[in-house]
């Protein structure tokens, strides 16, 4: 039984539990409940972003506040938990899951967040591009999403250290020289994060595009000839 009583909950809080459960997510096996919650939580969380008027197109990514900038993921989580989605219509659960993820590209795209080629590929058939054009794509796309992995290794790990060094001068001196800017530290590194997170959820997001199509397309020739 799917418990999504959110009475109270704030976007903050509901966009945490819909994140924890995508982290803990297996990509070969997902138990349904939790996909069916985490799409709810991520409805409502579509639903608050909404009505608290968080995003505006005419923005860029620089006017979004760094407490802000997580949300931007909310379609992408919701596309990724549709697709795993079991359904008698796996067509539809194709079309939904596609719908989504377009629209997270599409709006990192407006907050000039993805690759000129990238973007256009996304809503453009590839039946024009030859093969090395998408091969060189694929590549760059690859290099892209390992730099993102390898930055937020180093930024989670930039914060394990600063915290141990906070610790251990915590036990020596009441107030350590420069601690007045670890909240500043803490805020663009934080930022830094987000986008990363962004950048990498991109780069998952065109991959994962490609291959609904494809198996959109080969479900709908085998219906056809039903």
């Amino acid at each position: 039984m799917v418990d999504l009583n959110m009475e109270g909950m704030s976007l903050p809080a509901i966009f945490d539990k819909a994140r924890r459960i995508h982290i803990s997510a297996s990509d070969a096996s997902v138990d349904q409940d939790a996909v069916k919650k985490a799409c709810g939580l991520l409805r409502k969380c579509e639903e608050m972003i909404g009505k608290l008027g968080l995003f505006s197109r005419n923005e860029t990514n620089d006017e979004i506040s760094t407490s802000s900038l997580k949300y931007i993921l909310v379609p992408y989580y919701l596309g990724e938990f549709i697709e795993k989605t079991t359904a008698e219509d796996r067509i539809e659960i194709l079309k939904a899951s596609q719908a989504k993820l377009k629209e997270f590209v599409s709006f990192c795209g407006t907050m000039e967040l993805v690759p000129d080629d990238e973007l256009e590929s996304s809503v453009q058939s590839t039946n024009g591009s030859t093969f090395a054009d998408i091969r060189a794509k694929k590549i760059a796309r690859f290099k892209r999403q390992k730099a993102a992995e390898s930055k937020l290794l180093e930024i989670k790990e930039q914060k394990e250290r600063r915290g141990r060094s906070t610790r251990a001068s915590a036990l020596s001196t009441p107030v350590e020289a420069g601690e007045d800017n670890l909240e500043d530290d803490d805020g663009e590194e934080e930022r830094e994060a987000w986008l990363t997170t962004i950048s990498l959820a991109i780069c998952k997001a065109l991959d994962l595009l490609e291959m609904l199509k494809k198996e959109e397309v080969m479900l709908s020739a085998i219906r056809d000839k039903q």
